[in-house]
Order: structure tokens, then sequence, then C-alpha cells
């Protein structure tokens, strides 16, 4: 049975299977290897996603097998400024880590190493929100990804389209890497792998264009950006090409002069 990999979290995961995404990039570089499975929802921050998780996952994994790793993509959306346009998807920090942590326990219950009060306080909470405890696929590897950095003009043409002195963008990228930041803590804290995708992709050079096709979501460049750091730490954790078998003979084991033998399985 190929094993598989989840993707959670808001468009920038939906559009991943897109031309040149980085899902679909995955989905083609395990081929035989490994089954990609989808699970974006454009515009959902952490509120959201944590509501509808039941329903969302439903068929994503094997009922005999835990998925091998999933990555956990939100922050974007909640990092939008209180008093802007796209209010509604704002999420308070606080929360937000919250809801990191309740989405991730869903997932798998995670050691917490001498919780402090506040997280006592925090398990207590989503106890009783019935949110925790859940540890559906125990054996995955839960990948966490910072929201990415933001172009600031590029979000107001988007939004407005123009440049007027007088808008405001909905987000700002101060914004985007305080939630940043807040991802990397929780992260730590459960000790999950994480990408630090805000800083990465501000490492090259006119990432605000060559990266970022509407000051947010990402260009092919900024797919592969994505793509290279998942396969990174994918391969941190023992999930590579070199590590997986193809699912069903390979072309060239199967003999000419009896093809059907090499299918016997």
């Amino acid at each position: 049975m190929r094993p598989r990999l989840v993707l959670f979290g808001d468009s920038i995961t939906e559009q991943s299977f897109a031309s040149g995404g980085w899902g679909a990039a995955l989905a083609n570089h395990f081929g035989r290897q490994a089954d990609v499975v989808l699970r974006g929802l454009s515009g959902y921050n952490t509120r959201w996603a944590l509501k509808v998780l039941d329903r969302a996952m439903e068929g994503a994994a094997n009922e005999s097998a835990d998925p091998a790793a999933v990555t956990v993509f939100f922050g974007a959306n909640d990092a939008s400024l209180p008093d802007q346009q796209q209010a509604h998807q704002h999420v308070p920090l606080e929360e937000y880590q919250t809801n990191l942590r309740a989405i991730c326990a869903y997932f798998k219950v995670a050691a917490i190493h001498t919780p402090s009060w506040n997280t006592v306080c925090l398990l207590l909470q989503l106890l009783i929100r019935g949110l925790v405890l859940q540890n559906k696929w125990p054996s995955a590897a839960i990948i966490l990804i910072t929201p990415p950095p933001i172009h600031e003009p590029a979000r107001i043409r988007d939004m407005y389209g123009d440049n007027a002195p007088s808008r405001q963008p909905e987000r700002t990228n101060e914004a985007a890497g305080t939630y940043a930041q807040a991802c990397i803590a929780v992260a730590k804290e459960l000790d999950h792998p994480v990408i630090d995708i805000w800083t990465q992709m501000q490492q090259f050079p006119d990432w605000q264009t060559s990266a970022l096709c509407d000051g947010l979501h990402f260009t092919p460049f900024g797919n592969k950006i994505l793509f290279d750091e998942v396969l990174k730490t994918l391969e941190s954790i023992g999930f590579s090409q070199q590590s997986l078998r193809s699912d069903l003979p390979l072309f060239h084991e199967i003999d000419p002069k009896d093809p059907l033998k090499a299918l016997e399985i």
C-alpha cells in the first residue's frame, strides 16, 4: 500500500495542485511511491479549519494505515489586520497558537515536556471544547508551515485595483512575521518539524515579485521554494525516494519473454 502525504491549509495549499504548484510537484516527485492528498481550504483561518476538521479529513487516509506525514499550513489569513477590509479573517495571535495546537492534537497527541501553566490551561480548555486528544493518526509526522511573507504594495493593487496613497493593505509583512514566529514557537513546544517559509522566501533576490504573484500567493518560483523546503523536511524524517519502494513492478523489471510472471504478486 502506498503511503500518503496529506496537505492541509488555506488557498496556498488549495492552489498547490495547479500548474507549477508545490503539491503537484510533490505528487510528481514521489510518483508511484506515495499518494499526495489535497485538503486545501481557500480563505480559511485556523478558527474555521478547526471547526470543519472532521469533515475535511474524511477519506484522507487509508483505514488500515496512518498518513506518513501531514502538512499544516495556516496563518496567512489569521494575520489579516483586524481594522482593514479582510477583518473577518483575522484571528488574534494567542488564539492562532491555541488553534494550531488543537489541530496538531487532532492528528497526533505530542508529548509536551515540562508544560507551562499556560499550556495546562490550554489543554483544559481544549478538553472542555472536545478538541484535543483525538490522536487520529498517531504515527504520522506533523509538519507546520509558517505564513509566507507579504508584499504590501501588491496587496493594495490586488484589493483595490490601484496604488492610491490613501489605500492601506489588508495584510502586512510585519504581522505575517509575528504569526510566523508564533507558529515556530508552537512547533518547538510540540516537537514537530517546522518550515519557516516567511524567512526562507525573503532570502531570495526580488522575492516580492519573483516568488509572489499578488503579494501573498505563490508564483511557480515561490512554489519551488516551498517544494524544496518540504522535500528537505520529509527527508529529515526518513521519507524520501531512496527510502520508498515503487508500487508494482517497474517496466524494466518485466521479462519480455514472460511479462505476466512479474505481475504475480
